[in-house]
């Protein structure tokens, strides 16, 4: 564990706050990009980043360091603020988000030069089959580091996911952990209405993986997920969190009209406030 980091939930806790407000000011200032998953999802980053990853942010193509794949790309703006909040760049940087020439696109994109980015990321259901490859890679290496891939839980409407899914077991990666946001929502509105997902770790259990459920909104039931996940041999993972999108705001919790909406100025200051409270109580 590098110095920075820590298992102290309270200090995750506020972390995963600050970075929230990183991520609704970035896009205030965009005018553009998406809120509710980023919001929600803000506390897995916190603990991944702070506190289980192994990284350096001096040293971002450090060969030994863990893998991250975001494959919804479109949550980039909690990873751009988790990165800068980590030490990768400055976080007067996130002001840049979706301008033209920035490093912080609308999606993240490896051609940009931002450090820490393991793949460009925009259409979905894409992430898996490269961190499949990763892993399998890092066995006949004889690396142990880990590969985590993020999903959101629309994303898993995708073919493509299943496919990889399949290859996972039948490898036995081990060194493979998937995260998917299960906040049951996706643009059109409910995933359930859009396309049953549910049982959706039988599904996954179907398919040779060890399922972890957890509040991904609950930093010690993150960090013990994280933890049940490390020591898993034999078999790829899968952490369903269940996370509430805008996690932070009460007005627009659990809003699926908040996916791709950014906050006005005015709604910037209010919404700032809010998580502030979050904060001390």
């Amino acid at each position: 564990m590098q110095p920075w980091q820590t298992s102290d939930p309270i200090t995750l806790h506020e972390i995963a706050n600050e970075i929230r407000k990183s991520v609704i000011s970035s896009l205030s200032e965009a005018k553009s990009g998406h809120l509710g998953g980023s919001l929600g999802l803000a506390d897995i980053f916190t603990a991944l980043y702070f506190s289980r990853l192994v990284h350096d942010p001096g040293n971002p193509a450090w060969p030994n360091r863990d893998r991250v794949i975001l494959s919804i790309g479109h949550v980039a703006p909690v990873l751009y603020a988790t990165l800068a909040h980590s030490g990768y760049f400055p976080l007067e940087e996130l002001k840049t988000l979706r301008k033209l020439g920035s490093r912080l696109q609308g999606h993240p994109g490896r051609d940009h030069g931002l450090p820490g980015l393991e793949l460009s990321a925009g259409s979905l259901g894409q992430g898996l089959s490269v961190a499949v490859g990763m892993a399998i890679a890092a066995k006949m290496d004889h690396k142990n580091h880990k590969i985590y891939c993020i999903h959101g839980d629309g994303e898993l409407q995708e073919g493509s996911i299943w496919e990889a899914a399949m290859s996972a077991s039948h490898h036995m990666l081990d060194n493979l952990i998937a995260i998917v946001d299960r906040n049951g929502l996706q643009i059109d509105g409910k995933t359930e209405d859009v396309m049953k997902l549910e049982p959706l770790a039988d599904k996954w259990r179907s398919f040779g993986w060890e399922v972890i459920q957890c509040d991904g909104n609950d930093m010690e039931q993150i960090l013990m997920a994280f933890t049940q996940a490390g020591i898993t041999q034999n078999r790829p993972v899968v952490i369903i969190a269940k996370t509430i999108m805008g996690k932070g705001i009460r007005s627009i919790e659990g809003d699926y009209r908040w996916h791709g909406k950014v906050p006005s100025e005015e709604q910037r200051e209010e919404f700032f406030r809010e998580v502030e409270g979050v904060e001390k109580s």
